[in-house]
């Protein structure tokens, strides 16, 4: 798969839901491919619309643990915001701190279209909203403050000079 770099069009588009019947061996098939592709890219998350699908899904893995989430909401915040470095396999090497609820309540589909409801916490919650971000056409440097965005500026632009997908 190739995961699709900053100012890639897909990237910018909120992703459509997917309907239960679309839940099936195909789909599943496309979100181990998914992990594959995020773990060769040494990554903790990965959403549907960075290997340019437009749909609602990503996958997780931390502590060995994967997550394959399909339509994802955030139910409930239950805890204040936390500042913790953020990357993203969409803007190679740029790394910032970004505020975000340390503990969130969460709802999605698994990969068998089983309702799956669940506190997440610290990395795992910082992850699911990181990813939720990029199905609803966000990315985590548009949660940085003016500052912060000014001192990537010219990283961001030299990315966007040289962008093309990365091949996995």
């Amino acid at each position: 798969m190739n995961i699709q770099v900053y100012e890639a069009k897909i990237l910018r588009t909120k992703s459509t839901p997917l309907e239960k019947e679309e839940i099936n061996d195909e789909l599943r098939k496309t979100l181990d491919e998914m992990v594959e592709t995020m773990r060769l890219a040494n990554g903790v998350g990965l959403a549907s619309n960075q290997v340019d699908i437009d749909r609602r899904y990503f996958v997780l893995e931390i502590d060995e643990i994967v997550k394959k989430c399909i339509n994802p909401e955030i139910l409930e915040v239950l805890d204040d915001n936390v500042e913790m470095e953020e990357g993203c396999l969409s803007i190679p090497g740029i790394f910032k701190r970004v505020a975000r609820p340390n503990k969130i309540k969460v709802r999605y589909l698994d990969e068998n279209g089983n309702v799956v409801e669940e506190v997440m916490e610290g990395l795992w919650a910082k992850a699911f909203q990181h990813e939720t971000d990029h199905i609803n056409g966000m990315m985590f440097i548009d949660r940085l403050s003016p500052i912060n965005k000014s001192l990537i500026r010219k990283r961001l632009e030299n990315i966007k000079r040289h962008s093309k997908p990365r091949e996995f």
